[in-house]
Parts: C-alpha cells; sequence; structure tokens
C-alpha cells in the first residue's frame, strides 16, 4: 500500500494513496498518523490496507490526491539516520577534499545522525541563507522501521522494513570541512532533508523490492535537464538490513526510525568514476561527484553547486514509467 500524510497539526494526518497516485482515501478514522500506525503496525496495518484495497477498488469515498498539497509522510520522526551505502560517492567525495578512503569503509558503513524535528514535504523550498555555502542536492532512497531490538542481525533488521521512499539530503559542502575538522561531525552543514510525498510498503514495490535494496533507476533532473539516472539496486555496498543492523548494534531502535542510503552512485561500465547523463552516461545523484570528475578529467570543478532560482527534482518509476513515490521537486530560494 502506499500512504501519504495531509498537513495538520505537528504530525499530519494519515492517507491512503492509490497506485496511481491520483487518489486518496482518510484513514485517519482507523489511526489518526502515520507515527500511530507504525507504534502499532500489527494491529493497524491490517485495517489499513483494507481500506487501499477498497480504494484500488472505487469502493469508497475518494479525493484527488495532489502531491504539493502533502506534508512529509512523517513531519517528524523520532529518529533520522543517514548512512554510506554507496562507497563509490564516499569514495569520490572524499578525494575532492584530498582524503583517502580508508579500507574499512568497504565493511563497516558511515553512518550519522541528522535532524528529525523539521522533515520537509517534497515540495517545498530549498531556503539557503548565503550561495557561497556550496548546496547540494543528495538524491537517495530511504526505509522507515518497526522496532529493532539493540543487537539485531542484518536478516531480523529486514523484517522490521515497513516503508521504503526518496530523501533529498540536502548538503552545504562548504560547510562540512569545517565541522569534520573539529571531529565531531555534522550539524550546521546538513539543513533540513525533504521527502517523496508518498512512502510505501516493501510487498507493494514486487521484485524491485529485495535482498534489502530497491532495484530501480533514481532520476534526478537539475533546471528540467536529466542530471543522474544512477541504478538503485546496483554498487549497494551496503543493503538496508546492513545499515539497520549497524545502528542497532548498541541500542534499540524505535518504530518510525528513518534510515537513509546515501547519495546513490555508479561508476562506468569500465571502472571510472562516470560519466555526465548528456555524454552517455549515468550520471550523478549530486554535484559533487560531477565536479570530482570534472576535477579528474581536467584539473578544474567547474560544475557551480546550486545557486537560487535552481530546481531540483527526484523521482523513481516503475517499469511501465509510473511513479512510484511522487516526485521531491525544490527550488533553492533566499532564506
Amino acid at each position: 500500500m502506499k500512504l501519504a500524510s495531509l498537513p495538520q497539526g505537528r504530525d499530519g494526518r494519515l492517507i491512503v494513496v492509490s497506485d496511481d497516485l491520483a487518489w486518496y482515501a482518510d484513514a485517519d478514522h482507523i489511526v489518526p498518523t502515520m507515527q500511530a500506525l507504525l507504534d502499532d503496525w500489527d494491529r493497524f496495518a491490517p485495517e489499513v490496507e483494507s481500506l487501499a484495497i477498497e480504494l484500488s477498488h472505487e469502493a469508497i469515498p475518494r479525493k484527488r490526491f495532489h502531491e504539493r498539497e502533502a506534508a512529509a509522510p512523517l513531519p517528524r520522526a523520532y529518529q533520522w539516520a543517514d548512512g554510506s551505502a554507496y562507497v563509490n560517492h564516499v569514495e569520490l567525495v572524499r578525494r575532492a577534499r584530498g582524503a583517502e578512503l580508508p579500507e574499512s569503509f568497504w565493511n563497516d558503513p558511515l553512518m550519522y545522525q541528522g535532524g528529525s524535528d523539521d522533515l520537509r514535504p517534497g515540495r517545498s523550498p530549498i531556503a539557503l541563507a548565503d550561495e557561497a555555502w556550496g548546496c547540494d542536492m543528495e538524491a537517495e532512497i530511504c526505509v522507515v522501521t518497526g522496532d529493532v531490538p539493540q543487537g539485531a542481525t542484518r536478516d531480523e533488521a529486514l523484517k522490521q522494513v515497513r516503508l521504503v521512499g526518496l530523501v533529498n539530503d540536502v548538503s552545504l559542502r562548504n560547510l562540512i570541512p569545517g565541522e569534520l575538522a573539529k571531529g565531531f561531525g555534522f550539524v550546521q552543514a546538513k539543513p533540513a532533508t525533504a521527502f517523496s510525498p508518498v512512502f510505501v510498503t516493501p510487498d507493494a514495490l514486487g521484485s524491485a523490492w529485495r535482498d534489502g535494496k530497491l532495484h530501480h533507476a533514481l532520476q534526478v533532473d537539475l533546471n528540467g535537464k536529466p542530471f543522474g539516472r544512477a541504478e538503485a539496486g546496483e554498487e549497494c555496498t551496503f543493503d538496508f538490513g546492513i545499515l539497520i543492523a549497524h545502528l542497532a548494534k548498541t541500542r534499540s531502535v524505535g518504530a518510525g526510525s528513518i534510515i537513509g542510503s546515501g547519495t546513490v552512485s555508479n561508476r562506468d561500465p569500465d571502472g571510472s568514476p562516470g560519466r555526465p547523463v548528456s555524454a552517455g552516461g549515468r550520471g550523478y545523484s549530486c554535484i559533487a561527484e560531477q565536479r570530482m570528475v570534472e576535477q579528474i578529467a581536467s584539473g578544474e570543478a567547474t560544475t557551480p553547486f546550486l545557486r537560487y532560482g535552481d530546481t531540483v527534482r527526484i523521482e523513481m518509476r516503475d517499469d511501465k514509467g509510473k511513479s512510484i513515490f511522487g516526485a521531491i521537486e525544490q527550488e533553492v530560494v533566499p532564506l
């Protein structure tokens, strides 16, 4: 089933959305919010699933679903933790900072704790105070968990994946080096994160969801032109079971926790860092990667980071070309 939230109070109002994202039905008479559903999944999910089936058969009153009117599926969450499933991305970005990639990064994922009190809708603007901060998009996959006990194995963690969605994990690249130099992680370099209008249960993704990975191309457009078409299921070093188990190694993970994949990233078939879509490649899911490739090729990064008026669009389509989660589409605006 496909779920979304409409604006209401701090935590939104739960709705079920049709597979084609055209219609919705209110679900708040069953359970008021998505977080409440996640808190008591075994009790409420079958009832919400029945509602979704009735919606698909046009057996209940329905209303037009407009992505622009949706809140973030979880307007605030108990936890937002972003991983590093695509080590190719980590390697390229570290090279851009002149840092070597430790061998351990191939078997022990990176993860940072992001802000979860202000999660943005997919059509919200990116409010930027200073273009000199180097604003960049990072197109990712995310999952939402049920309760995961401390010390859960990879397989146990995967069983707790309740929902899947898309993320724009906005980064301020020029603030990152100074923060990391302090040895205490990201804070100011990671502003509010935006999420796809709709989250989807793994079973509704069919064969595209397997082995803890989502197997479709992640489409990223910049100012209306193709920027990235990376395959999310390829070169994913760490699946979501591994990422969740990593987080749960020393603590329990509560229902409603959102775990990100990190920027989706592919190499070229010849092993090179990749080519732009305009040059026949799969492109990139963030600007920093393209800048790194330019640096390698010519000694100079020429693609600018995001500026006021730029628009980023992130979407994923199924084998029939239909949008799965709706689109994240954000314009950069002055704060």
